[in-house]
């Protein structure tokens, strides 16, 4: 227990320490619904936003894709959200396609030049960037503080053992993807036509 708290604090205290000189800050997905941010997708675009009026970097990167059913995505909703509060459509890379963390990060690569800034939930936020890293990103990152359950903070340790171990990035996933053709255009445009 005390070795959580050690890293809630580490992770906490390390975004005191952002310099700024990002290129993008990148929020990572969370849920939407009905084209409203889930608090979880909220709290991050907020950190976001205070950080990129602070300065740390000219462009916001949001990311995620629409659950079946769902008639928006995150990215989408996040990208309005921004721009609602002010943050240019220019400055906004908007991701729309992926479904997990992976994903995310997979998509936005084609995209993303120079030191990035993960914004994402604390117990999130290691896996992330172990991920990032993983896909030759150089990143750091910005944990969103919140009221996470504990089981949040274990599942997400088990997420990175399973990952350090070098196993699936999922129990049941089907392994780590490559990047689609279709990744390699603008997130936010619409699919080429067959």
């Amino acid at each position: 227990m005390e070795a959580v708290r050690g890293l809630a604090l580490a992770l906490f205290l390390s975004a005191a320490f952002a310099q700024g000189g990002y290129a993008f800050l990148v929020v990572l997905g969370a849920a939407q619904y009905g084209g409203r941010p889930s608090p979880a997708l909220e709290r991050r675009l907020e950190a976001a936003l205070a950080l990129y009026r602070q300065g740390l970097a000219p462009r916001i990167a949001v990311a995620g894709g629409r659950s079946p059913g769902d008639r928006f995505s995150e990215g989408e909703v996040g990208c309005r959200y921004l721009e609602a509060k002010g943050v240019p459509k220019e400055a906004l890379l908007c991701e729309t396609r992926s479904q997990n963390t992976y994903e995310n990060l997979l998509f936005l690569k084609p995209h993303l030049r120079g030191k990035v800034l993960l914004v994402t939930d604390a117990p999130h936020l290691p896996r992330a960037l172990f991920l990032a890293r993983l896909l030759g990103l150089e990143a750091e990152g910005h944990p969103v503080p919140g009221p996470y359950p504990w089981a949040y903070w274990i599942r997400e340790g088990l997420y990175r053992l399973w990952l350090y171990l070098g196993l699936k990035p999922l129990p049941g996933g089907k392994g780590l993807k490559t990047l689609p053709p279709s990744a390699a255009r603008s997130p936010d445009s619409p699919p080429a036509r067959p």
